[in-house]
């Protein structure tokens, strides 16, 4: 089998592809593509660090970096969780709101984009062969 043959070539082809898309369009607007995905997954309620790397799938570490740029750009504060004291959550100034609008159109923007081109039908098949796909990997043992 070639490698150009495989689902992964593909894949990561189409992601590279998206990458650039969307790092093109977020510098436009002053961010960057993490910046942007952080801050559609900082819930109104706050978000520690650790829960947005794992939904992000980073490393916390390399998701402190950002923050901390995030947080010198007053898109984002941090405050100590109330319930516990351990936890330090994320949360969105004005100003990370009003990006993140921003992100959020963007996003549903170019989803509507592409479903204008592919029919609910071949999207519910991609869907279905996206999720065995990741059921597959997180199965793998090594």
């Amino acid at each position: 089998m070639n490698l150009k043959d495989t689902v992964d070539f593909h894949i990561k082809g189409t992601w590279h592809t998206l990458t650039k898309m969307y790092n093109r369009l977020a510098a436009k607007h002053e961010i960057s593509q993490t910046v942007a995905y952080i801050l559609v997954h900082i819930d109104k309620e706050g978000t520690p660090a650790t829960i947005i790397a794992q939904r992000l799938g980073m490393e916390a570490t390399s998701l402190s970096r950002v923050i901390k740029n995030m947080e010198d750009k007053a898109f984002i504060f941090k405050k100590v969780d109330e319930q516990d004291k351990r936890v330090m959550k994320i949360f969105l100034t004005e100003k990370g709101v009003e990006k993140r609008k921003l992100v959020k159109k963007i996003l549903i923007d170019f989803n509507k984009k592409i479903l204008e081109k592919i029919s609910k039908e071949d999207i519910d098949i991609f869907y279905r062969v996206i999720d065995t796909i990741n059921e597959l990997a997180n199965n793998e043992k090594q």
